[in-house]
């Protein structure tokens, strides 16, 4: 039986993700923050759930050792935790609030896959999987702190995929989904600027990632090989992931999907 560690459990694709698992017999140990709705379905389906808030230190370190306790020879790591704030222009944000959010959403990221990975299960190449956001390909005004902790993550992934040989590290990009998070730029408004009137267009139409495609990337990734899937960051909704044309071209090509600067040839 597989064993899968979702951190931030209770969030919108990390409950949808555990759902999944379960049906495919994972047994499942997750963080929550706050306890709700979700969480209690959860426990009642037998996942064994730590309260833990991803900003406290010795909040993170007691729920580490006790995954480690409870969860050795994992096969699957997802670090969901994410926070777009603080919003706004870099001169008027409140620089503890900016280092905190690089601490959530990028530092102590790290900080779980360090501590992790010596209890991870040596007989198969197991998955750590975290998720891109916006400003990958473009700049995000006034989300500096989110955007560079993101891109931050894309890198560490290739960065651990060259240092370890026998465990699987990728970025998905999970585009624009149906989850709480949005509620950061709404709630900012003119601070979000383009973002906050892009958010509303997204709500009033519905027009969203379709949660099962992003479950289907994730559980593309975990069976996938590593020489096709490790290093890289993949878009749910732009790449062709899946299928096997695309899989022979990322066996082939160790640059495809990776923070490359391209299209600067020019003499």
């Amino acid at each position: 039986m597989k064993k899968s560690i979702i951190f931030s459990i209770s969030s919108d694709i990390g409950y949808n993700l555990s759902l999944k698992l379960l049906e495919e017999n994972h047994t499942i140990y997750g963080t929550y923050n706050t306890y709700s709705d979700n969480v209690k379905k959860l426990e009642e389906l037998g996942v064994k759930l730590f309260k833990c808030n991803l900003l406290k230190d010795n909040e993170i370190n007691a729920t580490i050792n006790l995954i480690k306790q409870y969860c050795s020879h994992w096969d699957n790591l997802f670090i969901l935790q994410a926070s777009m704030n603080p919003i706004g222009l870099l001169e008027k944000t409140n620089m503890i609030d900016w280092e905190k959010s690089i601490k959530l959403n990028f530092i102590n990221q790290i900080k779980i896959i360090k501590e992790l990975l010596d209890t991870r299960n040596l007989e198969i190449t197991p998955s750590v999987i975290t998720f891109a956001g916006g400003g990958t390909n473009n700049a995000t005004k006034n989300f500096s702190a989110y955007t560079i902790s993101k891109i931050s993550l894309i890198k560490m992934m290739e960065l651990l995929y060259t240092e370890y040989s026998n465990v699987k590290f990728t970025c998905i990009g999970p585009g624009w989904v149906k989850t709480k998070i949005h509620e950061e730029t709404i709630q900012a408004k003119n601070k979000a600027l383009e973002a906050y009137n892009e958010t509303v267009k997204h709500l009033d139409a519905d027009d969203f990632t379709k949660m099962d495609e992003v479950i289907k990337c994730l559980l593309w990734i975990i069976k996938s090989k590593k020489e096709i899937v490790s290093g890289r960051n993949f878009s749910v909704t732009h790449d062709k992931w899946g299928t096997k044309e695309l899989e022979k071209e990322l066996e082939k090509n160790s640059n495809m999907y990776k923070l490359r600067r391209e299209g600067n040839q020019w003499k």
